[in-house]
């Protein structure tokens, strides 16, 4: 199960006590001031853990909550620290105050951000004598731990993100390329989360893909799950643009892409700047040579597209052709 949002409480350690004290020994009447300060209360801090792939885990661990530091003692003793509170996050989760909407970090791998701060320790009385004010009897207590109710939101992070209308062989051409194992099927709206998967052209070359669920026509508006699938593109620097030559439902290949292009430009002007790779999917349905470079050429001419402008017919059912394309997002990715 993918989950990329949930609401979670974290709640910093409290500060330990001040202590009021005086030195107390055998020939020594009047001993000074000894109170300790009391230790820092536990932060509770996010982590960008890479072995961490969605928020599931927050749905039911929903309160983090860090230790109060101990109180400070007599003989100059100080207060113990409490630990801090580690939470392991998936890299590209976006962390908001719910209350403020305020946004307090996009997490990356390998970030450590403090999400709730943990009182500092009260003073204990030694720390207030002075030359006028030799046996002070006044201590402070320790501040209270912050608390805070976060928002998470996560959007993948991906090279290049794989989009089109449903059916249309996206989850397949993951699969062909990737190790990713996709549920594949045929009808529409198999895959209902986005599915991530790692190509890789040679050893020293590697492309993270983001298979993202079909897109229908009002996904912008939020028909279907437009919005959870439109959000997780925002990230990834190319777009392979995935059209079925010979769709089931009898549409025409042009049209599916102007109503994927339109949902894009209608969620975010930005989205649909992207650089895009258009890819005509499962060319292996049209065995007659002729026809499938007749086919071809007639979507050229409903897209306009120049003649430098490049479509890649593939079939990702067996692989046939995908390699150029996995390089075309090479260049266009390290572009």
């Amino acid at each position: 199960m993918f989950v990329d949002s949930a609401i979670i409480e974290v709640r910093a350690g409290d500060g330990g006590d001040g202590c009021v004290s005086f030195r107390r020994e055998k020939y020594v009447p009047k001993g000074g001031p000894d109170g300790g300060d009391g230790g820092d209360g536990g932060s509770v801090i996010a982590v960008g853990d890479p072995n961490v792939s969605t928020l599931m885990d927050f749905r039911h661990h929903r309160v983090w909550q860090a230790k109060r530091a101990e109180d400070g003692r007599g003989a100059d003793q100080y207060g113990a620290d409490s630990e801090d509170v580690l939470i392991p996050m998936p890299p590209g989760t976006l962390i908001y105050d719910a209350e403020t909407g305020e946004l307090i970090a996009d997490l990356r791998e390998g970030d450590r951000v403090v999400v709730a701060k943990g009182g500092r320790g009260g003073f204990g009385n030694d720390h207030f004598k002075s030359s006028t004010n030799q046996t002070p009897r006044q201590s402070t207590p320790g501040e209270r731990g912050q608390v805070r109710t976060l928002r998470l939101e996560l959007k993948l992070l991906a090279d290049v993100g794989i989009i089109g209308m449903p059916n249309a062989g996206k989850s397949t051409l993951l699969a062909a390329v990737t190790r990713a194992m996709p549920k594949i099927a045929d009808y529409p709206f198999t895959t209902l989360s986005p599915q991530l998967g790692i190509a890789e052209l040679d050893p020293e070359r590697r492309l993270v893909l983001a298979d993202i669920p079909g897109l229908i026509e009002g996904a912008a508006s939020g028909a279907g799950l437009g919005h959870e699938f439109l959000k997780h593109i925002e990230r990834t620097r190319v777009l392979i643009h995935l059209l079925d030559i010979q769709p089931s439902d009898e549409s025409r290949p042009a049209d599916n892409y102007l109503v994927v292009r339109r949902e894009l430009e209608l969620y975010s002007p930005a989205l649909a700047e992207k650089r895009e790779i258009i890819a005509v999917n499962k060319i292996d349905l049209i065995p007659d040579e002729s026809e499938l470079q007749a086919r071809i050429a007639d979507l050229r001419r409903e897209l306009r597209l120049g003649g430098n402008e490049p479509l890649f017919p593939i079939s990702a059912a067996s692989r046939k052709y995908v390699r150029p394309l996995l390089e075309a997002c090479w260049k266009a990715v390290k572009a």
